[in-house]
Parts: C-alpha cells; sequence; structure tokens
C-alpha cells in the first residue's frame, strides 16, 4: 500500500508539474492577444466596441480565471485551486458559441476597415509572435479546455479516493467533461452545418431542399443503381443524412452553368425504408444491398465489399 501510495503521489507531482507549465505557457499565449491586440485597440478606437466584442469574446475574463488557477498551483493548492476554476469554465462554452461570429467579423473587418488590417499585420511581424497570426492564437482557449480534461483525469486517477482533495479533483473532472461535451456539440452541429450548405451547393437548382433543421449529413459515395429490368447499371452518387437518401447523377460536362455539379435524380424518406444485404456477406468481391420502400424497391451495388458493408451499417443505422 506504501508503494502504491508513493507511485500515485510520484505520478501526481509530475502531472501537477506539467499542468502548472503548461498554464503558464497558455497564458503568456493568451497576453500576446490581449496586450497587443485588445488594450490598444481599445485605447485606439480603431474597432468599435460591440465589433471588439464579438472578435474577443470573453478573453479576458479566459485570462484572469487561469492566471488564478496557476496562482493556486503555484503554491500546491491543487484542489481549491481547480475547485475555484470549475466555477469559470462556462467561459469556455460561451467562447466557442462566439467563436464562428468572430471569425466572421474578424474577415469583415479586415476586407473593409484598412487601419484595422495595417495594424494586426504590423502587431503579428512582432517577434513575440514567432510567425503566428491572430487567427492562429483565437481557437487556444477550446485546444485548452481539451488538455484540462486529461490533466484533471490524470490527477484524479493518482490520488487516494480517501482525502478530501479526491472529492473536489472528481468534480472538477465532471464539470470540465461537461463543458467538454458542451463544446463538442456546438463543434459538431457546426460541421454539420458546412456539410449541409456544401451539399445544398453541390446540387444543380434549389428544387432539392437539403438545408433544413434537425438533419444531419452521414456520408455520400458513388454506388450502381441495378435496374429492375435488363437494362444497363446506372453510377450515381448517393448522400445519406438522417432522414433522406439523395440519389444524383453528374450534369452534363459541357453545361455553361452546372458542368461541375449534380442533378438530383430522387430523394428517398427513410421513415418507410427496410435494408437487406443481399449478397456481400461471403468474402467474394462486392455486395448487393436492397432497399424497400412503399412504393419502389432499389438495388444498390458496389464491386467494393467493404464500401457495402460500411453503407449498409450507415443505411440501418439511420433508418433505425
Amino acid at each position: 500500500v506504501e508503494d502504491q501510495r508513493a507511485r500515485w503521489e510520484r505520478k501526481r507531482s509530475r502531472t501537477a508539474k506539467e499542468l502548472l507549465e503548461t498554464e503558464h505557457k497558455y497564458l503568456e499565449q493568451l497576453d500576446l492577444v490581449l496586450t497587443y491586440f485588445v488594450t490598444i485597440l481599445k485605447a485606439k478606437g480603431t474597432l468599435k466596441p460591440a465589433v471588439l466584442e464579438t472578435i474577443f469574446g470573453p478573453l479576458e475574463s479566459l485570462y484572469s480565471a487561469s492566471h488564478v488557477l496557476s496562482l493556486h498551483l503555484e503554491k500546491g493548492n491543487l484542489g481549491l485551486g481547480l475547485e475555484n476554476f470549475c466555477q469559470s469554465l462556462d467561459l469556455y462554452g460561451h467562447y466557442a458559441e462566439n467563436l464562428e461570429q468572430a471569425n466572421k467579423t474578424l474577415k469583415e473587418q479586415l476586407r473593409k476597415n484598412k487601419s484595422f488590417r495595417r495594424f494586426k499585420k504590423l502587431q503579428e511581424t512582432r517577434p513575440q509572435f514567432q510567425g503566428r497570426e491572430l487567427e492562429d492564437l483565437l481557437p487556444l482557449p477550446l485546444q485548452r479546455l481539451r488538455q484540462y480534461k486529461h490533466f484533471f483525469r490524470d490527477l484524479l486517477e493518482n490520488t487516494s479516493p480517501d482525502t478530501a482533495e479526491y472529492q473536489k479533483l472528481a468534480k472538477a473532472v465532471k464539470s470540465v467533461s461537461e463543458v467538454s461535451q458542451w463544446v463538442q456539440d456546438i463543434l459538431d452541429k457546426r460541421e454539420n452545418s458546412l456539410q449541409l450548405l456544401r451539399v445544398q451547393k453541390l446540387l444543380k437548382g434549389q428544387k432539392t431542399q437539403v438545408l433544413t433543421p434537425g438533419r444531419w449529413y452521414i456520408r455520400e459515395g458513388w454506388l450502381l443503381v441495378v435496374p429492375s429490368k435488363g437494362e444497363e447499371l446506372k453510377r450515381r452518387m448517393f448522400f445519406l443524412f438522417s432522414d433522406i437518401l439523395i440519389a444524383a447523377k453528374p450534369c452534363h460536362p459541357l453545361h455553361p452553368l452546372n458542368s461541375n455539379k449534380l442533378s438530383c435524380q430522387a430523394v428517398y424518406p427513410l421513415h418507410e425504408c427496410s435494408v437487406d444485404k443481399v449478397f456481400g456477406h461471403t468474402r467474394s468481391q462486392g455486395g448487393l444491398l436492397s432497399l424497400s420502400f412503399p412504393h419502389k424497391t432499389l438495388l444498390l451495388m458496389s464491386s467494393n465489399q467493404q464500401e457495402i458493408h460500411d453503407w449498409y451499417r450507415s443505411l440501418t443505422a439511420a433508418v433505425r
């Protein structure tokens, strides 16, 4: 037991030391943005207060919370420091919610505001920035949140459960996991919106409405459609979403406007669909899927068996 405790203590000290070292580095990077951008821009009035607030969000509050945490860590008050710090963790969620708008506003200001464009370029040439741009520094809090999650968990695993500090660490791990999940949900939604928008732009015309609230993008790829009568196989691009399957074919390569777009052939609702593997169970080449809808059966084929298996999994999960 004594050996185990000593081992825990060594690992714990190492993790606490690493947490403090990386916290100092993180504070330095936040300080760059606050000193060379936020403070000077406020004083100069180059950006309107509302614009400044949108671009940098709660960065000053994040800096203060981390500064207080580092002071606690320097004194060895690990449990108290983390307990205190967790009260400010929501700031990371708000920062994530604001980040997309922050990037949009920053791009807009660089396009429209000549004096801000010049100021930004000048600040980034300072040696302290080491060739980094403001755009590289703004996502830092979200990267740091991921690191906190690992550090806090490691500390908890190497703390004896019968200490008072263990309870504080357990609470910190719970808090950081909840906020990380909140941030991950924001990022997933944003990524999904970008995918929906990309597919919408790929399809010719506005007839097929891809951008629908609550719809999730799952996958896409080329598959062969086996016709019911003895016609030849048709190669089609399929887009699978949480509620529909879209089949599309390429527009004519010489079309003046739509040569690189796809024309929607059919939209299949998934709520009344059943999926079966016709073949592709054995080790033979390729496979065939049967999709049954109330008024139609669709046979999809691929010469790649793994691909058919992946589509089968994705389709059954979406239908379920």
